[in-house]
């Protein structure tokens, strides 16, 4: 890259930095004054002040999320002019942002680069959140710069991300956390048929549950990580907050339909106080959300979304057996992550063991040796032979990083089959 190039990247990023402290120091002065302005009111406030090129929609969808989290509770009822002053300079140095990134996009896209970069989205949430003072959350700012992000991503390229659909399921919240409400979002039926949506370049990405921390892995999931030539570029912790979703009040409900793992999620829950009732597995939450719409004395354990979506009444909320149910889902396609250092990566292995003793000692002690945290290690069925197993492992660190490929040139001497399955920011984002 020439000097010119690399002066023109520096001189952009350095705009990004200034109008960030200012944005923050902002954002934080907001919610601590009350103009008295109810959210539509605010929104199409908003729109006014609007200079370009950030789209009306991009720009109420920040604002949504800032309104979400609510003021700060030492806020003040303030004169109008006031919030004016500040939503208005807000909205002016956000535009200014977008133009400095559309600046650099075209110089990075020039080169190849991809438009969704997830090291680099990691870097900026870690920015804002050192900049961040308070009284605002750090979550707070992050939502807000999702769609910052979403919106400046969405000008120069409308990605498309599939997802295992239909509509308002907890993997369409996940894919929403991840890329913001600016991008083109496709509901997918099976997760077989997510991986091909990207494999054939009919999605940019696309979005899939891996594991529940009570109910476990996702094994569809596994099975088309190893099948796959794509990578996981990116991960999602949500939480999950299962409501009972019905037309019929509790005593005249007599079945409960959800998927398999969102009834197992609910299991004690249904025990106590459906001990009657009939469950069963459909194909996703928000078709027993439709079924329950349409049929007396049927349930649906569905998310809150879903049931604004298909407008039906939420009987129970909070239905889960633990309030600490998170799925954690995988953003899946064809960028690769950069390093971002300092233990801040993880990396997902799949691989074989040889049928002989100490096998798994072996493969554990390459790790070991040479200081690696192993996040998770599981089996699963090769589905190639009997009592053949794949074993999936997560470890912090980077595939590009030294002590990583030495320990995977160690297991290369005795693992017939290692399959790097990605490297991506270690962030709990969503």
């Amino acid at each position: 890259m020439s000097e010119d190039i690399s002066a023109k990247l520096q001189s952009n990023r350095d705009a990004i930095d200034s109008i960030d402290q200012q944005v923050v120091k902002l954002l934080n002065q907001r919610v601590l004054h009350d103009g008295g302005a109810n959210e539509a009111q605010v929104l199409a406030k908003i729109a006014s002040y609007n200079p370009g090129p950030l789209s009306d929609a991009t720009l109420q969808a920040i604002y949504r999320a800032l309104m979400l989290a609510g003021l700060d509770p030492a806020a003040k009822a303030t004169d109008v002019a006031i919030t004016d002053e500040i939503d208005s300079t807000l909205v002016n140095l956000l535009s200014q942002r977008v133009r400095h990134a559309a600046e650099i996009g075209k110089i990075k896209h020039a080169n190849g680069a991809d438009y969704y970069d997830p090291t680099r989205e990691a870097q900026v949430m870690a920015k804002v959140a050192a900049l961040n003072p308070g009284p605002i959350l750090n979550r707070t700012l992050h939502a807000v710069y999702r769609e910052v992000i979403s919106g400046s991503i969405s000008l120069e390229k409308k990605l498309v991300i599939a997802y295992l659909g239909p509509e308002a399921t907890y993997t369409h919240q996940a894919a929403i956390s991840n890329f913001g409400v600016s991008l083109d979002y496709r509901a997918i039926k099976t997760i077989p048929d997510v991986f091909a949506e990207v494999e054939t370049s009919s999605a940019d990405y696309g979005v899939v549950p891996i594991e529940n921390s009570t109910e476990g892995a996702v094994f569809h999931s596994m099975d088309m990580l190893v099948e796959s030539d794509l990578h996981i570029c990116s991960q999602v912790y949500l939480p999950i907050e299962h409501c009972l979703i019905s037309q019929s009040p509790l005593d005249q409900i007599t079945e409960v339909r959800s998927k398999d793992q969102a009834l197992g999620q609910c299991r004690e829950w249904l025990r106590a106080n459906l001990p009657n009732a009939d469950l069963v597995d459909v194909v996703s939450t928000a078709e027993a959300v439709r079924t329950a719409k349409e049929t007396k004395g049927v349930a649906a354990v569905a998310s809150a979304l879903s049931a604004q979506r298909y407008d039906v009444k939420i009987q129970a909320r909070e239905i889960q057996d633990r309030d600490d149910n998170v799925t954690r889902f995988l953003v899946v396609g064809k960028t690769r992550a950069k390093p971002l250092g300092d233990g801040r990566d993880k990396t997902s292995l799949v691989l074989s063991l040889r049928d002989e003793c100490g096998a798994l000692e072996k493969t554990l002690h390459a790790f070991a040796t040479r200081c690696i945290n192993l996040s998770k290690i599981e089996s699963r069925p090769s589905r190639k032979k009997a009592w053949d197993y794949f074993f999936f492992i997560d470890l912090i660190g980077h595939y590009e990083d030294a002590n990583v490929q030495a320990a995977l040139a160690e297991l290369e001497g005795h693992c017939p089959f290692i399959k790097w399955l990605g490297s991506y920011p270690n962030d709990e984002r969503g």
